[in-house]
Order: structure tokens, then sequence, then C-alpha cells
């Protein structure tokens, strides 16, 4: 085999749950990646089974992620949110039953909707399951990343925190797969020597780290981010290749932006009449994103042409022809200075495949069968299996690194969310003083130590700093960080007095309800 291809695809939304509102604007969040994204990823996996398409895809679902999937209000919230897409589009059938352009459209919408619908009923609305049981027939290699997405090296100033994080992702993880798992995902890929002592208790093998921090390791990588390298503590490293990663996110050169592609910015929530698309919306007193999108990118005018299915495939399958030649011809430039097969490794947030890009999961079933068929050349692992054929690899010591802009920290620690980490850093050292002075503690004292846990990991999460930097909901964002350590605080101050309120307490519970059995004593 000349060389291989790892794509790592990292699925992960902060937790987002609302159980007093019927309904909430963010929480569409979870729904849009469940019926745009996840259905669909796991719809082409079970094919490359039902085909036999000699594939292997690696797959991060964070541990927020799956609380979330395996929560019973929101998997209900779900179906909910699918009846609605296909009743959108049955109304849109009707609307557009004298126009040529969109009425294919509107049919093609209810199809997709109504297997979307089908797909989530026939695994009883249990995507971990499903992902789990691909896993267990070798379709697919399911990591893990920190408990609530916390970038780790901002945790290094108290190792507790750093190791909570980690711990209690795969605590989750085996609870969710029934295994142990092998690869993490650091958040943000932000790697620094701190996060290797907890990755390492945790027994965990190997990680992804940014092209720059292998690149920048000391001595130098003898293959690049070809090969994977050894730490001196012996967790192995895979390097991001660029190439890949540019023809997929790159604004101007990347796949996604081809102007034969569905436009994802121009949504039916903000064309057609408020009063129409209002019991679609996913907050009904402001326009949104409804999924049901008739134009195609086009170009940077405001004059959008409608979109053409069959076009769009077409240059799918000549993306996918030119990803593939892209990768042999890496292959075969650096083949001939390695020892071993060159393996290629591919990160990329799960999300853009369905839902920011619409036709993603088509390109990525394209590429695996493509690269299939042409079965001499280049095939599609994991890390892991790549380990397993070649397990002695140069050790070196990575540079700190993020894959975020810059190449550094300056994305979740700047001017808009510095405010975060004092507090946080208060709160985290309180939370190693209620584990050790509660070692022991009655059935009231204990639920309160956990609930203490569960704010402080969800202040943690590196999506508030992000979103909060970008704008995009930042009043959200600020909201959910203050709130969490509000309630944090509240519980130390009952703790420490010793006078819990179990009404309280219990509210607090049923709204941030992720991980029920979290360890308080891995903060001691």
């Amino acid at each position: 085999m000349p060389g291989y291809l790892a794509i790592v695809l990292h699925a992960h939304l902060p937790f987002v749950r609302h159980p007093e509102h019927e309904k909430f604007l963010e929480e569409s969040w979870l729904y849009e990646a469940v019926a745009e994204c996840y259905l669909p990823l796991l719809q082409m996996l079970r094919g490359w089974q039902r085909d036999n398409i000699p594939a292997r895809l690696t797959l991060t679902l964070s541990p927020t992620l799956c609380a979330m999937l395996r929560d019973p209000l929101l998997q209900e919230r779900t179906a909910r949110h699918l009846d609605s897409l296909v009743a959108l589009a049955e109304k849109e059938i009707r609307r557009t039953e004298w126009d040529r352009a969109f009425q294919p459209l509107a049919r093609m919408y209810h199809g997709r909707f109504s297997a979307a619908r089908e797909l989530f009923a026939g695994c009883q609305r249990d995507l971990v399951g499903a992902f789990r049981e691909l896993q267990n027939q070798g379709r697919v290699e399911i990591i893990t990343t920190a408990a609530t997405h916390a970038v780790l090296p901002l945790l290094a100033a108290h190792p507790a925190s750093l190791r909570a994080q980690v711990l209690t992702a795969c605590d989750q993880y085996r609870e969710c797969f029934g295994c142990e798992p092998r690869g993490f995902w650091l958040p943000e890929c932000a790697y620094d020597p701190a996060v290797e002592a907890c990755l390492q208790e945790a027994n965990l093998r190997w990680f992804v780290a940014d092209t720059h921090g292998v690149l920048h390791a000391q001595p130098r990588p003898q293959f690049g981010v070809f090969a994977p390298v050894f730490t001196p503590n012996g967790l192995a490293v895979f390097g991001r290749d660029p190439e890949s990663s540019r023809q997929v996110w790159s604004s101007t050169e990347g796949y996604p932006g081809d102007p034969h592609y569905r436009d994802f910015y121009r949504d039916a929530g903000f064309d057609l009449d408020f009063d129409y698309v209002k019991p679609h919306l996913p907050a009904p007193e402001q326009r949104g994103f409804t999924g049901l999108k008739y134009f195609r990118i086009t170009g940077g005018g405001a004059e959008k042409a409608v979109y053409d299915p069959v076009a769009a495939r077409q240059r799918v399958e000549e993306h996918a022809r030119h990803f593939l030649r892209g990768r042999l011809a890496q292959v075969e430039r650096v083949a001939g200075a390695m020892d071993r097969p060159p393996l290629i490794v591919a990160p990329y947030d799960a999300e853009l495949f369905g839902h920011w890009w619409h036709e993603g999961p088509d390109f990525l079933d394209q590429v695996a069968r493509k690269a299939a068929a042409d079965n001499q050349t280049l095939r599609l692992i994991t890390p892991t299996d790549y380990l397993r054929q070649h397990p002695t690899n140069q050790v070196v010591t990575p540079g700190a690194s993020t894959w975020g802009e810059g190449g550094h920290l300056r994305v979740w620690l700047n001017d808009r969310n510095e405010w975060i980490y004092p507090h946080l850093q208060a709160a985290q050292e309180r939370m190693t003083e209620l584990a050790r002075r509660f070692a022991v503690a009655n059935e009231l004292e204990e639920r309160a130590l956990k609930q203490a846990a569960r704010e402080l990991v969800l202040a943690q999460a590196s999506d508030w700093p992000f979103i909060l930097r970008t704008g995009t909901s930042p009043e959200y964002a600020r909201g959910r960080v203050k709130e969490h350590l509000l309630r944090f605080l509240e519980l130390h101050e009952q703790l420490v007095a010793r006078r819990v309120d179990a009404a309280r307490l219990a509210e607090i519970e049923a709204r941030d309800n992720c991980f029920a059995d979290v360890n308080p004593r891995y903060w001691a």
C-alpha cells in the first residue's frame, strides 16, 4: 500500500438544554446538527458497511454531545424538529406546485427530511447507540475529548481541573461505548506538555496536534507530518496535514465555496412570509434558519441562482477525484524518503459536513468509494490502525500549538473573554477544597458535590470564550459562564455551611443534568 489517509471528524456541541422553555434558539444547534450532519454521516457509514467498502473513519463524539444525544427531553425535541421539517416541506410542495424551479427542490427536501426522520426513529432515537454499533462492526473508531471541551493548556495552572476534564470524559466514554478510548481529541488541538500526565493516567494512546506543533518539535521529525511521533512520555502524536485542510477549509480555495453548492445563509426562514414559516422557526418570535434553502452560492453578489442538485453532485465527484489526486501526489512526493507508507491525517469539524457544507457527506462518501475502487494506491484507515502496523516511531518533544487563529491561544484568551479566567481559577481552587473536605459525605452532600463539579466543568467549556470572541451569540455565552459560576458558588456556600437546600439542589440537577456519575474526587 503506497499510502494511507486518516480522516478525523470532530463532532462537538456545547451542552445546551433548557427544559424551562418550550422552544429555545440555541437548542436548535443540536437539532440542526442531527438532521443535517449526524444522521447523514450515520447513513453514509451504514452504506459503507452494506457495500463492504474497505474504509475506516475516525469520529470524535464529545462528552457533552453524547449527553445531549442521550437525553430523553432533547431526543423528543429532536423528533419534533424532524416532524416540523417534513411538515414545512409538505407545505412547500403545495406552495410551489406551479413553480418549475422550486417544485423539484421542495420534493427533494421532503424526501431528505422524511428519510432523516425515519432513520432517527429506526435507531430508537439513540444515535450514540447507532454509532457504537458501527464501532463494534469495525467501520469507525470513536475517540473522546475533554468533558466539556475545555482548552486544556488554560487549565495547566490547576492540574486537578485538567485531570478531571480528561478522566470524566473517559468515564463517560466507557458508559456510552462499553470499551476504553484509545485516541483523544485535544480541544482546539491545543497542546502543551502539561496535558500529557492526565492523558497517560487515562491510558490514552494518541492525539492529533496542529501542523506547527509537530514541525516545530525538538528534534525535528524525520518524516514531518507524514508519520506519527512519540512524546518522551510515550504518547503518539499525529500532525494535521496542511494541504488537505486547505482544500476543504480555505475560504478562497476550499471546495465548500464552489458556486454550484448550496448557499447556507439563504434560507426560507428569511425569504418567505413570516406567519407562514413561524411554526417552523427555532425561536417563533424572530426569523431564523429552517434548513430549507433554495439557492446556490453563485458568487459574491446579492443575486443568487436557484440550486441545481444534479450540477452539485457532478461537482462533488470532481472534487472527490481532485482531493484524492492531491493526496496521491503527496504520497508519491514523500514515499521515497520514508521507510514506511506515508500517512496523511485530515481532521475537520464534523458539523462542516452536511450542516455548513450541504454536499459534505456526499463528498466523504465519494472519497471513500473512489479510493476503494483504486485499492492499490490509497486506503482510509484510523490512527490506531497505523500505530498497530508501525509501532516504532521517532521520539520528539512537540511544540505548544493550537489550530486556532495564529496557531496559539488568542481566540480563547483575549480582551473580550479574559474576565472569565480569574473567576474560573477561584472556583477551581474551591472545588479542590470541597473534594478534600468531603472525602466522606452523606447522600445529600455527595449530590451537591457532584452538581458543583458539573457546574464547574460547564463553565470551563471552550465554546463560551470562542463565542465571545466571534460575537455570534455573546450575551448567551456570557450568561452561561455567569450562571454556572453562580450556581457553583451557591452550592459551595451551602456545603461549607453544611446546610444543603435539597429543593434548590434538585432544581439545579434537573437543569444541568450531564455526567450523572461525575467523580468529585478527581479534583482532590
